[in-house]
């Protein structure tokens, strides 16, 4: 009797085992509100290959722009609804992308935080202060993440940047970081029709470059800070091509101060070449991430220059959709600082909105907490 009841508990054990197993290897159920952002392709890129998350419904009225890509990538216009509203109820997903317009993603919040469904953004975070402080009231009341995607984030030279600089301290106190970002402009490079309709329009994106490429600077500098507010914000916003981009400004330099170190963030649709770097320097040296690989650093102890290539990744998912996935099962758990987290996201537009009131008033801005 008692060998009968351990087979049959041993039995029991593994077969919970393998329910837990099936359940923790079942996709998370993601839908997309809208197509018109180009990062769009990001996702749609592998989707069928990947076991992380299924795409189950898609959110978007232009049915011409939806086929086209339906073509390309292999979905099923069955999954395509005019609304967020009705594809949330017709596929039930856990968590939503949100590839719309700045603009637009008070309203993906608006519709599924009370709903308990989870959202990432396309960066930036909110087009204003107003509308990001409406979003996290929202996430907060009803206790679900929202998560700020930036392709910076994914660089495994910017953490090498922050272990040697922040966590380390090998190069002595910061005292200034420059950004730069940007390349030789949405048209330029041939974005969508979609997407410049509203990445160069003054309400739907906020802005120009400053928006579109100050984020960038505004999310890292935050990250360097681990979140410290900066004391002052200095802009200046200029359109060098007034003829292509008539609505909104296509140079962007903001400076912030804080009361051991300044940053200036450069963020342009006029750059020569695409570029996306990163210096910090401080008392004892410096430290350059030149993009995604390419690393640069100079210790005063350390006279010779050094170049390295950084390839690992120290985070424990390998893209911003097996990062919102393993969120949302619990699996990783968002810090305050994080890169993507809703604290730092905050401080950024708040940064952004002082950098336009800079530029309009042709005076600094002090960073009101």
């Amino acid at each position: 009797m008692v060998k009968k009841i351990t087979t049959l508990t041993l039995f029991l054990i593994l077969f919970l085992c393998s329910v837990i197993t099936v359940a923790q290897q079942k996709p998370v159920r993601i839908g997309i509100d809208g197509l018109s952002h180009d990062h769009i392709h990001g996702i749609l890129n592998n989707h069928k290959e990947r076991s992380d998350i299924q795409i189950v419904g898609i959110a978007e009225s232009n049915k011409a722009k939806a086929q086209a890509l339906a073509d390309r990538y292999g979905f099923d216009m069955g999954i395509v609804y005019d609304d967020l509203a009705t594809m949330i109820e017709k596929t039930k997903p856990e968590g939503v992308v949100a590839f719309n317009s700045i603009y637009d993603h008070l309203n993906t919040v608006e519709v599924c935080a009370p709903k308990g469904i989870h959202v990432m953004v396309e960066k930036p975070l909110a087009v204003s202060t107003e509308h990001a402080d409406k979003m996290a009231g929202l996430a907060r009341k009803y206790n679900i993440h929202l998560l700020t995607n930036y392709e910076t984030t994914w660089y495994p030279t910017h953490y090498k940047v922050f272990e040697m600089a922040v966590r380390n301290q090998e190069i002595g106190a910061i005292n200034k970081v420059l950004i730069n970002d940007g390349h030789k402009g949405p048209v330029e490079i041939g974005c969508s029709p979609e997407f410049l309709a509203w990445l160069t329009d003054p309400v739907l994106n906020g802005g120009g470059a400053v928006v579109d490429f100050g984020c960038y600077g505004a999310n890292l500098m935050t990250w360097i800070m681990q979140n410290e507010e900066p004391e002052t914000v200095t802009a200046v916003l200029q359109t060098i091509k007034p003829e292509v981009y008539p609505k909104v400004d296509d140079q962007a330099t903001i400076i912030l101060t804080y009361p051991h170190t300044q940053a200036i963030i450069q963020g342009s649709w006029n750059w020569p070449v695409d570029r996306k770097d990163l210096s910090v320097y401080g008392k004892e040296g410096y430290v350059t991430a030149y993009n995604a690989h390419d690393l640069e650093y100079r210790l005063t102890r350390n006279v010779p220059r050094k170049e390295i290539k950084v390839n690992d990744f120290p985070l424990a998912a390998k893209d911003p959709f097996n990062y919102f996935a393993n969120v949302i099962r619990g699996d990783i758990k968002v810090a305050d600082t994080d890169l993507s987290s809703l604290e730092n996201n905050l401080i950024v537009v708040k940064i952004l909105d002082a950098a336009r009131q800079s530029a309009a008033e042709g005076r600094s801005i002090p960073f009101k907490k």
